[in-house]
């Protein structure tokens, strides 16, 4: 048993609480938090704190402590939101309390631009330009989000490598700057460098953590065969999508003529698929359509026949002429190959005596008459052959 128990003991014995071990301050450029160590093993009963600050240029006319923590379970205090000057200096104390009984205060002294940590830039931006590379770069932040401007001496720490040529990062090279904005030199072309940042100030000997390493490919002149590469995959691509589009074009064009022909089948071709059973084409009349009948005259062909009249015959032709037929009937010879017609003009002619020159005459003009009709000019001293055969055989 060590001598520490054996006090906490004694000091429980008597009624007296402990007070509160390893007092620290958690700092971030103008965050602060008292931090301590509680054993609740040690009373075993729950204990409350209280902690307080007050400026050290009014300890020795004005003792009125600021609480900021009463009363609170947590063995931590955040001073943040109390507004301390940067610049001032001041106390801080802690205490326990347990069922009523109060232990001593712990003082700590706390100079906020001495002791506070610097923390790193708020925002590191990478932007190439040409075959370097720029660095935007923004101061730390307070707690209220405003950029810490009380540093003026504040400068920044910047390192930066290749890491196609040095993964790891082993060697670096290292760049100090006051600015905002820096440049970057002596990086090549076509690289990829990474880099990170950090913020120092070293009147009281700050350094910030650095920030995680970032990293961008520089730029430059891009080579002839690169700019004829991209040309020719332009070109490509070009190609490509023109084909694409002529075979769209071939394929809608062979569907539109496969089942929308523009060439209509003959007028027989699809009257015949019409009346076909198994055709898809829609049939006008179906078996079942209703039949429309009707008494149908059918008449013979007229047929014209054409007269030419034969050159006039002498008297002593017709006395010739009816010898031969007295002479015929005399012999009792008689020709049957005639028509039904010359027949009629035959026996017609020797019942009835009627003058040749007249019926000639007026066959002639009924024939002037259809040629007129018919569109024809006449011609004087013709008459239908038929005509002639006709009388020749009478």
């Amino acid at each position: 048993m060590d001598y520490r128990t054996i006090g906490k003991q004694l000091g429980s014995v008597l009624g007296e609480v402990l007070v509160p071990q390893n007092v620290t301050l958690s700092t971030m450029n103008t965050q602060y938090i008292l931090i301590w160590d509680w054993d609740q093993n040690s009373t075993g009963r729950p204990a409350t704190f209280t902690a307080e600050y007050i400026a050290t240029v009014k300890l020795a006319r004005n003792k009125t402590w600021v609480s900021v923590c009463n009363g609170t379970t947590a063995a931590f205090c955040d001073f943040t939101g109390s507004n301390l000057i940067y610049l001032g200096t001041f106390m801080f104390r802690v205490r326990a309390s347990v069922d009523g009984h109060t232990s001593k205060w712990v003082q700590k002294v706390f100079c906020p631009h001495k002791d506070a940590v610097l923390g790193p830039p708020s925002k590191v931006e990478l932007a190439p330009a040409g075959n370097l590379l720029d660095v935007y770069i923004s101061a730390p932040l307070t707690s209220t989000q405003v950029p810490m401007r009380i540093f003026r001496a504040i400068y920044y720490r910047i390192e930066y490598w290749s890491q196609w040529d040095d993964p790891q990062g082993l060697k670096r090279e290292v760049l100090n700057t006051s600015h905002t904005l820096v440049t970057l030199p002596g990086l090549d072309a076509w690289t990829r460098y990474c880099v990170t940042v950090q913020a120092r100030y070293d009147y009281y000997n700050k350094a910030s953590c650095y920030i995680a390493p970032m990293c961008m490919q520089t730029e430059g002149d891009t080579p002839h065969w690169q700019i004829f590469l991209y040309f020719l995959m332009a070109l490509v691509c070009f190609l490509l999508v023109l084909l694409l589009c002529y075979a769209k074009f071939r394929c809608y064009k062979v569907l539109k003529n496969t089942f929308y022909p523009s060439n209509q089948l003959s007028y027989h071709i699809q009257e015949y698929l019409y009346d076909f059973p198994s055709s898809d084409l829609p049939c006008l009349l179906t078996p079942d359509s209703e039949l429309c009948c009707d008494r149908l005259s059918v008449c013979p062909e007229v047929v014209l026949l054409e007269v030419h009249v034969p050159p006039p015959v002498t008297e002593s032709e017709q006395d010739s002429g009816r010898h031969i037929r007295q002479d015929s009937g005399d012999s009792g010879m008689h020709s049957t190959e005639g028509g039904s017609a010359q027949q009629h003009c035959c026996s017609s002619a020797g019942s009835e005596p009627v003058g040749r020159d007249q019926e000639v005459d007026s066959l002639q003009m009924a024939e002037k008459v259809r040629m007129k009709e018919m569109g024809k000019t006449p011609v004087d001293g013709v008459v239908d052959e038929g005509v002639g055969a006709i009388f020749g055989h009478c």
